[in-house]
């Protein structure tokens, strides 16, 4: 029996309101579909000319016939819990979710798995939630692209990383997609002595058969926090580790930029920290497909930092400002923002900036990454460091932030911390230019 779709809010002035479509009716189908979910809506509304069935709570059935314009949305409203995400069935032994302390808000523990997310939102899926019908309907849809918890394509060893007896069918996943031109990203959380080295160079080599409709794969570290009780015993990627590892990556990336012009894989930037390698220059990246898993962030915003320096150098732009300004980031990028800044400063003298690392104590030293930042760790280490570097304005990346509020993830907000702090504190997007223009007071 499919599930009702039943409408939680009409926009004002929209479609369905000037139809006197309500809060509480049921949309039964688009063009004779039925719709059951918001996926189902996305991507039937995407028409010019609808045939659209509504109950009403009495029973009545109203038939719409509607005309807009192609990307044109019919009004319905969609609170956050109207996805009903579906949760994960698996327990792998990577999961961060797992190793994130008591007391957080309740958001933060819950593990999605969800195939309409992954093309909603960008979120991963394991596709061990998936069943025919919603296989078949991404095929029918055209969802895409889809974006794919792989690991290894080794069955046995993902079930084992999964712990899930039905993980080990990936590849007949990624055949069917492949076969129906459903485009896909990858993922691999690398986790030392079980998916690396030689099992990370077969996974590689199976997945360069999916290319091109495999548009891109990343490899990112696993993250460990120090709330790890009961779980199983891991251990970090050292320095060693993580050169070995981005010389398999590189010999894939490289083969596959000579046959191609598309290196295919690529590793998160934490590899290239953490074997202190350079950080390579942004036509590595090939327009940056996984920029928002942390592939490529760092060039990224090296390339947007040279590029506004260089517009600016042919005009009259002096950095009048006087204030004394901070930047906090996590210890991981702490050498490479003060390599960045000293460029700045050798275009601008005059400028005061001095980067401030924070140690995460919240969840562990292990976890270096600016994201991972808590307001009680920043203000536990910048009080004192102020009281010796005062500082007018704090700049911290908009990636620490919650998505489109100001609020850290143990539910500091900027405005807190900074009244905490004495200071103002500005969330800044990973972008140069916008870096650039608060510095120069621009």
């Amino acid at each position: 029996m499919l599930k009702k779709f039943i409408i939680n809010g009409v926009e004002d002035d929209s479609i369905l309101s000037e139809m006197e479509v309500e809060a509480g009716d049921i949309l039964l189908s688009i063009n004779g579909m039925p719709v059951t979910d918001i996926l189902d809506y996305r991507y039937l509304i995407a028409d010019d000319t609808l045939a659209v069935e509504i109950e009403k709570p009495d029973g009545e059935i109203w038939e719409l016939d509607i005309e807009k314009e192609y990307e044109e949305d019919l009004g319905v409203a969609f609170p956050e819990t109207m996805i009903g995400t579906k949760t994960c069935k698996n327990n792998c032994v990577f999961c961060f979710i797992d190793q994130l302390p008591a007391g957080m808000r309740d958001s933060l523990y819950v593990k999605d798995d969800d195939e309409r997310l992954s093309f909603l939102t960008g979120n991963y899926i394991t596709m061990t939630n998936l069943t025919p019908d919603e296989l078949n309907r991404i095929i029918r849809y055209r969802i895409m692209p889809m974006n794919l918890s792989i690991h290894t394509t080794n069955p046995e060893l993902r079930i084992k990383m999964l712990k899930n007896r039905f993980a080990g069918d990936v590849m007949s996943y990624l055949e069917t997609f492949y076969d129906n031109g459903i485009q896909m990203n990858g993922q691999i959380v690398l986790v030392p002595d079980f998916n690396d080295g030689v099992e990370l160079k077969k996974t590689l080599q199976d997945l360069k058969a999916f290319y091109p409709v495999l548009q891109s794969v990343s490899v990112v570290p696993v993250g460990l926090s120090n709330h790890r009780l009961g779980l199983e015993e891991l251990r970090l990627f050292n320095q060693d580790d993580a050169q070995k590892t981005l010389e398999i990556i590189n010999a894939v990336h490289d083969e596959m930029e000579a046959a191609h012009g598309d290196g295919f894989i690529y590793p998160s930037d934490e590899f290239f920290l953490l074997a202190k390698h350079p950080i390579p220059e942004s036509d590595y990246y090939n327009g940056f497909p996984q920029i928002e898993n942390g592939v490529g962030m760092m060039a990224d915003f090296t390339a947007s930092v040279r590029e506004t320096l260089q517009m600016l150098k042919n005009k009259h732009t002096d950095a009048t400002t006087t204030k004394r300004i901070g930047i906090l980031t996590g210890t991981a990028a702490d050498d490479y923002l003060n390599n960045l800044v000293a460029e700045i400063k050798q275009a601008y003298p005059l400028l005061d900036l001095t980067v401030f690392p924070i140690t995460n104590h919240f969840f562990g030293e292990a976890i270096t990454v600016s994201g991972l930042l808590t307001g009680a760790d920043i203000l536990a280490q910048m009080k004192p460091r102020l009281e010796q570097t005062p500082c007018d304005l704090l700049l911290l990346p908009e990636n620490t932030l919650r998505s489109g509020t100001d609020t850290l993830l143990d539910d500091w907000t900027l405005e807190t911390l900074g009244a905490a702090l004495n200071v103002t504190i500005l969330g800044v997007p990973v972008h140069g230019e916008d870096l650039l223009q608060i510095l120069l007071n621009k």
